[in-house]
């Protein structure tokens, strides 16, 4: 389950895939599972015959359980798995709170069976190890807890439900479009977001992109300035801006001698972004495009926040030629942020500082916030 608005957490169902050999879905097997991989599931070995990677999902590492295959076939790869008996349990598994959290059932949660630390503690192996294997890079990570959730539940200020005829409502299971009938979700918040960040307010548009923790915006945006600390007079590029979240705090630090330019992919997000932060230089435009044609020119800092699939080389590239004295760098996938964070290395900048946030707990995601300087 991810934040949503702008296609940066719209749900992804996998493609229909051609078989390739006999359907293994449905059989079982008892394993140990190994370390937690991006994605909301472990790695388990099958030893010989089998010989094969299974992706398994509601395990924790370490534990010895039985397996079912839910998707795979002889000629794949590797397969996945749900956890569906616990042989040996590991000291951090609970119950989960939600009825609807388990094997074939709803597919939002990843990690409702594990404790909040172990779950914090999950989502900094996956940091780790993509920093590691991506981008070389060998980081101490700790992933913070943020105000405004109550024990990991009651934090999606906005949630989708799928209508049923007659008026009910579902979830839809993992990969998949089947649909698991539900009361209430136990994440949902009481009450909408208000949409604000240090006591000033943002408009935000009925379907626009609006961080759906409570403690968010607050989080980040004083994370951002404590990097990056601008300095009256600095130049400021805002990139995958929005409604202009980091721009307003931006325009506040630098004053009227300074200057902040927001570029926002959606246009109903970079018109708000133009109420929410007067004073700034506001294009709408994909941002890749605009940088390639506008705005050739220095700047002193810049703040990126991305869709999941990351900022890309092209745009990695055009910020380079800018040559900020400092980069903040907000990414909701720790691969994506790895793979920029290799081509920033490219080019000199260097990865001075990381924090994570516990922004989505009970799933497997996690905000992450780099600071890059050149050195």
């Amino acid at each position: 389950m991810t934040p949503p608005g702008n296609n940066r957490g719209r749900p992804r169902h996998p493609r229909a895939k051609q078989a390739r050999g006999a359907s293994r879905v449905g059989e079982r097997f008892e394993a140990v599972v190994g370390p937690v991989a991006h994605g909301g599931h472990c790695v388990v070995r099958l030893p010989d015959p089998v010989s094969r990677v299974v992706f398994v999902r509601h395990a924790i590492p370490g534990e010895r359980v039985v397996l079912e295959i839910t998707e795979g076939t002889d000629g794949d790869r590797f397969w996945r798995g749900d956890a569906v008996e616990v042989l040996e349990a590991s000291p951090d598994r609970v119950l989960a709170p939600c009825p609807y959290a388990g094997p074939d059932l709803c597919g939002g949660c990843d990690f409702q069976h594990v404790t909040l630390d172990r779950q914090r503690s999950l989502k900094a192996d996956v940091v780790r190890e993509q920093l590691h294997r991506l981008a070389k890079l060998d980081v101490d990570v700790e992933v913070e807890a943020v105000p405004g959730d109550d024990d990991g539940l009651h934090w999606r200020t906005r949630q989708r439900y799928v209508t049923l005829p007659g008026g009910g409502r579902a979830m839809r299971k993992h990969r998949s479009h089947e649909l698991v009938p539900v009361d209430t979700c136990l994440l949902e918040a009481a009450s909408p977001s208000p949409h604000t960040a240090l006591g000033r307010t943002f408009e935000v548009a009925d379907d626009g992109f609006w961080q759906v923790h409570p403690g968010a915006p607050d989080a980040l945006v004083t994370t951002v300035l404590s990097m990056l600390r601008p300095q009256p007079g600095e130049r400021c590029l805002d990139l995958y801006a929005g409604v202009g979240l980091f721009a307003a705090f931006l325009l506040d630090a630098v004053g009227e001698s300074g200057r902040v330019v927001a570029i926002e992919g959606d246009p109903e997000a970079s018109r708000l972004s133009s109420v929410n932060c007067p004073g700034a230089v506001v294009s709408a435009g994909s941002v890749d495009a605009v940088l390639a044609t506008s705005y050739d020119e220095p700047f002193d800092l810049v703040v990126l926040d991305p869709p999941r699939e990351g900022a890309r080389r092209p745009v990695v590239e055009a910020i380079v030629d800018r040559a900020p004295r400092a980069i903040a760098y907000v990414a909701c996938d720790p691969a994506a942020l790895a793979r920029d964070l290799a081509t920033f290395a490219e080019h000199g900048y260097t990865l001075q500082e990381l924090r994570a946030f516990d922004l989505f707990p009970m799933t497997h995601h996690v905000e992450c916030v780099a600071l890059l300087e050149r050195v």
